[in-house]
C-alpha cells in the first residue's frame, strides 16, 4: 500500500525534484544497510538518553585533556572535534594502523557518538564490530565505556580513520 503511494507521488514528481528525493533515499538506505549489518553481527543498540552529555563532555575531558582551548579554536576543534587528529596535534594511529588498532580492541561494550549530535549511543554485545563497519559512517566517534581509547571515521577521505589510547 504504501509503495503504491510513494510511487504516485513519484510520478507526478517533475527530474529536478526527483533528484532531492534520490538523495534523501541513498541516506536512509545506507543507514538502513549500516543497522542491518549490526544486527547481523549481533551488536545490541541502545539510545541513551540520560548522561549522553555527560558522556560527550567526558569524551572531550579525556582525548584532549591536554590541548589549550587556545589551541582548540585555532583548529576549529568545536566544528570537528577529530581536528585533534587531523592538525596533528594529538599523537595517534592513522588509516590502517587505526583500523588494526580498533579491530584488536575488546568492544563488549561501546559507546557512539556523532558530530554536532546530542545523543549518544551504546552498542552492547560489540565484539565482532570492525573498522570496516563503520566505513559508511560519517564523523563517528567510538570509545570504550572506560575511556581509555577511541576510534574516529571522519567525512574526508584524506583525514582517518583515527585510534588513541590514552597512554
Amino acid at each position: 500500500m504504501i509503495r503504491k503511494e510513494i510511487q504516485l507521488i513519484l510520478d507526478s514528481l517533475p527530474e529536478e525534484e526527483l533528484q532531492k528525493i534520490y538523495w534523501s533515499i541513498q541516506f536512509i538506505h545506507k543507514e538502513y544497510l549500516y543497522k542491518e549489518k549490526l544486527i547481523e553481527i549481533g551488536v545490541i543498540i541502545s539510545n541513551l538518553f540520560d548522561g549522553a552529555t555527560e558522556i560527550i563532555n567526558k569524551w572531550d575531558k579525556t582525548f584532549a585533556l591536554n590541548i589549550s582551548d587556545d589551541i582548540k579554536e585555532s583548529i576549529y576543534y568545536d566544528q570537528y572535534k577529530w581536528h585533534i587528529f587531523s592538525y596533528e596535534i594529538q599523537d595517534c594511529l592513522k588509516q590502517h594502523e587505526a583500523r588494526n588498532a580498533f579491530n584488536a580492541e575488546i568492544k563488549d561494550e561501546v559507546y557512539v557518538m556523532y558530530q554536532n549530535s546530542p545523543r549518544v549511543l551504546l552498542y552492547s554485545n560489540a565484539n565482532a564490530l570492525v573498522a570496516e563497519d563503520l566505513d559508511s559512517q560519517q564523523d563517528i566517534y567510538v570509545f570504550n565505556k572506560n575511556f581509555t581509547w577511541t576510534y574516529v571515521n571522519t567525512h574526508e577521505d584524506m583525514c582517518g580513520p583515527y585510534f588513541y589510547k590514552v597512554k
